[in-house]
């Protein structure tokens, strides 16, 4: 990678790490392309040249973090002895995650996020795929060795992650999910969900 490469890629770290700050501090209102280039130094010319727009930081923060998690899950799984291991491994490692990261879990679990996954889900879904091939191929090769239900992997994935989603948001926004707790009795309800 040449030194300008290794510059671009550091000032669009820069943005992206000032933008997550600002969006923990001031909300998504307080995100403004003013308040990301006074945190974070960097022009506006050049925030438009990485990422076309304030949308685009969004987006790109957003995405970034989905790629983290998405590493955690696929490694969660790679990791495990069987399905049902792997089933646990994974919900817990999503419920950790958002404890760990909640400010970067909200943003991911947005309205905006919501509605840019509804408009754009293939171009999204495509931008992930090498992260979630892995996640596919796992749920794939235990489904044929008969650990997991018989049921088309969309379907599957959504049993899995789509309860943990569900309450991430509302831990997230209402917090009245002793999340804890989840972690330890949800696994094994999802697993009942996609069992054979």
């Amino acid at each position: 990678m040449s030194p300008k490469q290794q510059r671009g890629e550091a000032t669009a770290a820069q943005v992206l790490d000032c933008a997550l700050d600002i969006y923990a501090s001031r909300g998504e209102a307080g995100l403004t392309l003013g308040a990301i280039t006074k945190a974070s130094g960097v022009s506006t010319g050049s925030l438009y040249h990485h990422f076309g727009s304030l949308h685009g930081v969004l987006v790109t923060l957003a995405q970034s973090w989905l790629s983290r998690l998405l590493d955690e899950l696929a490694g969660e799984l790679k990791r495990a002895d069987d399905a049902r291991g792997g089933v646990h491994a994974a919900v817990r490692a999503y419920l950790r995650f958002v404890q760990d990261h909640p400010d970067a879990s909200r943003l991911m679990h947005s309205v905006t996020m919501d509605r840019e996954i509804t408009v754009h889900a293939h171009r999204i879904r495509g931008a992930q795929e090498a992260r979630l091939a892995p996640i596919a191929a796992w749920l794939y090769a235990h489904q044929e060795s008969g650990q997991l239900a018989a049921l088309p992997l969309p379907v599957l994935e959504s049993l899995i992650l789509g309860p943990v989603t569900g309450i991430a948001r509302r831990w997230l926004s209402v917090g009245d999910i002793d999340i804890e707790e989840a972690t330890r009795t949800v696994p094994e309800h999802i697993w009942r969900s996609v069992s054979p």
